[in-house]
């Protein structure tokens, strides 16, 4: 079974969201590192970069596939995991923690409330 943490929202496309304040802190959830294998590469976006809740925020590569990341909320790249760019794999490792791949600075703070809490995830996600 995977993690999955009660204090972060959750996309249908398998990222984890942590709000602070008007920023949201983004991943990929435990199930998703799972079944997309060792993580060997994660495309590095340009900070000030806008994008739209649904459109591709980043790819991942693994030795299984390559995967587009999706922005769960919208709003302006403050922050990429620069860490990614020399070690992908600690998005395998600490998915929740070093793992983490962008900061977006909200500029629409109700979409929040279409993204799911924990219990929600744990349904939809049933393995």
């Amino acid at each position: 079974m995977s993690m999955i943490k009660d204090d972060l929202k959750y996309t249908k496309f398998d990222e984890w969201v942590k709000i602070e304040e008007d920023i949201a802190i983004v991943g990929i959830t435990d199930y998703a590192q799972k079944h997309l294998g060792d993580i060997v590469f994660v495309e590095i976006k340009e900070q000030g970069e806008t994008v739209q809740k649904g459109e591709v925020l980043t790819s991942i590569e693994s030795v299984k596939s390559a995967s587009d990341i999706y922005a769960p909320l919208s709003g302006e790249i403050v922050e990429m995991n620069q860490d990614l760019e020399n070690d992908a794999g600690l998005v395998n490792q600490d998915p929740f923690g070093k793992g983490w791949i962008a900061k977006i600075k909200l500029s629409n703070p109700e979409e929040i409330n279409e993204l799911m809490d924990s219990e929600a995830y744990t349904t939809f996600r049933q393995d």
